[in-house]
């Protein structure tokens, strides 16, 4: 008759951290999901938690148009938390994008390169500027060499 050791605490501990030590370093980096389904506005993403997250579809999509998205996609997100209060995955396409954009420009600023932006709005003493993501602020004395009077043209 063969006895069963009970497991030590210690045992316990090394399977319990092999089992779930990998989802803790997924919190706060952008990883590749895969579309499992499109439900009503959100949609789902498997990244390989526990459980899948969802992310609303006007995140996917250009400003005014709709996603172009099917079940089988594979995309990019950010991790914001492994799991929240119903047990889900907190997923953002945005903060994917966001990352993305600093990433470029890191590399650009790097090699000393001229980036360019689109001016957005108009804030007190300068614009917002779209940088492919990433939002910046361009001071009003930066914009030209002159003073300029009218920033109509310009947004």
């Amino acid at each position: 008759m063969a006895t069963t050791a009970n497991p030590s605490r210690d045992d316990f501990a090394a399977m319990l951290e092999q089992t779930l030590g990998g989802a803790e370093s997924f919190e706060g980096r952008v990883v590749i999901g895969t579309v499992t389904g499109i439900e009503n506005d959100l949609a789902v993403i498997d990244v390989g938690l526990k459980s899948e997250g969802r992310v609303p579809l006007r995140e996917f999509a250009a400003p005014g148009q709709k996603a172009d998205l099917k079940v089988g996609d594979e995309v990019q997100v950010y991790v914001d938390r492994v799991e929240n209060a119903n047990g889900e995955a907190m997923l953002s396409r945005d903060r994917a994008r966001r990352e993305a954009a600093w990433d470029t420009l890191e590399t650009e600023f790097a090699k000393t390169a001229r980036v360019t932006g689109v001016i957005f709005g108009r804030v007190k003493g300068g614009f917002t500027v779209d940088l492919s993501g990433a939002v910046a602020f361009l001071p009003g004395s930066q914009v030209d060499i002159r003073p300029v009077r009218d920033v109509t043209p310009l947004m």
